[in-house]
């Protein structure tokens, strides 16, 4: 998502959502383009779940605290490809 999309969905400004991005990881920019967010590691990041946050981060998307993310996102099939 976009970091507007975001920053709407977490109550935040958009400044603080690139902060996130760069500070805890839940974005990726590419070749140096704008900031997109993950759906997952945002809503991950606003639970306050660090443990699910550093799984998904790690690659392990079918951990039980993991899966449930992408299921809330309807990206159950990004989880278990």
């Amino acid at each position: 998502m976009t970091t507007a999309e975001a920053a709407e969905q977490a109550n935040r400004t958009e400044r603080t959502i690139r902060m996130w991005c760069r500070d805890h990881d839940i974005g990726r920019r590419v070749a140096g383009g704008p900031w997109l967010v993950s759906r997952v590691a945002l809503a991950m990041y606003l639970n306050g779940d660090a443990a699910a946050l550093s799984a998904y981060l790690a690659g392990d998307r079918r951990r039980s605290r993991v899966w449930p993310y992408f299921a809330a996102e309807g990206l159950e099939e990004l989880a278990f490809g």
